[in-house]
């Protein structure tokens, strides 16, 4: 998800591992405790049965029994989950974050896995063609609250009437019911909203500027960081995430490579 630090909001965690917050077993293997926001289909999201599922999940998975360590996973409110990595209470997020300047102050980073891009939903008899096409006084643009889509409009077009709101539902709903020209945000979502609502909306997937997603750590965890580069690499070499793509995003890609969009995995 292309999201924005925000460093207020308290965390809403909730544990999803059936290990509990109990104390450690003396000499028992430390579990990796791994934050993400379980609101980005396909990637971090609750399936049928209420149980975590998407690409992230199976990522986390498999970063863990790549260390050797049980993981325990924890769905953590976007606004509080950086500072849930720095007091410790996860050790890593893979939630579909940006590699941002803003958010390296704060924490560390993984090699990049995934590159994706801002870009726009709009409604379908619109005669936007880009982001170029936005005026000022003219056009209203819908925004997710704290994402790097709401960070670019307000640093790249800041006379532009900004509609700002917690949920990205309600943001491609704003465009669906003609109260905002265009949603900014990124292409997976986008693409998927469109799906949602064909016969009203267009989308824009080429990208206003693309973003690397990556693994978010403490500064300190260096060995950790190392552990986890060293299994990105592996995990690409060994085609894990085509077969990732090919069980959650089969639609996605097979449409981005026929719209010439680049797809997202490195």
């Amino acid at each position: 998800m292309i999201r924005v630090l925000a460093f207020v909001a308290a965390v809403g965690a909730s544990l999803l591992s059936a290990c509990g917050e109990k104390d450690q077993e003396p000499g028992a293997v430390k579990p990796l405790v791994v934050g993400m926001e379980m609101a980005y289909p396909p990637f971090e999201m609750r399936g049928p049965d209420n149980q975590p599922d998407g690409i992230s999940v199976r990522m986390a998975e498999d970063l863990a029994a790549s260390l050797g360590r049980p993981l325990e996973l924890r769905d953590v409110e976007w606004n509080g989950i950086i500072p849930a990595l720095q007091s410790g209470k996860i050790d890593a997020i893979i939630s579909s974050m940006t590699r941002t300047p803003e958010r390296e102050v704060a924490i560390a980073f993984s090699d990049g896995y995934v590159t994706n891009g801002l870009c726009m939903l709009v409604a379908k008899d619109s005669a936007l063609q880009s982001v170029a096409d936005l005026k000022p006084g003219v056009h209203k643009v819908a925004v997710k609250l704290a994402t790097t889509g709401h960070q670019w409009a307000r640093a790249e077009m800041p006379d532009l009437e900004l509609i700002t709101l917690d949920d990205a539902a309600a943001c491609a709903l704003e465009v669906v019911q003609g109260k905002a020209d265009a949603f900014i945000y990124d292409q997976i979502s986008i693409y998927q909203y469109w799906r949602n609502f064909e016969e009203k909306t267009r989308p824009i997937l080429q990208p206003i500027r693309e973003e690397t997603w990556a693994i978010g750590l403490r500064k300190e965890d260096s060995e950790l960081r190392g552990q986890v580069n060293a299994f990105l690499k592996s995990y690409r070499a060994a085609g894990k995430f085509d077969e990732l793509a090919t069980r959650y995003m089969a639609e996605q890609k097979a449409a981005f490579e026929a719209m010439g969009v680049p797809f997202i995995f490195h």
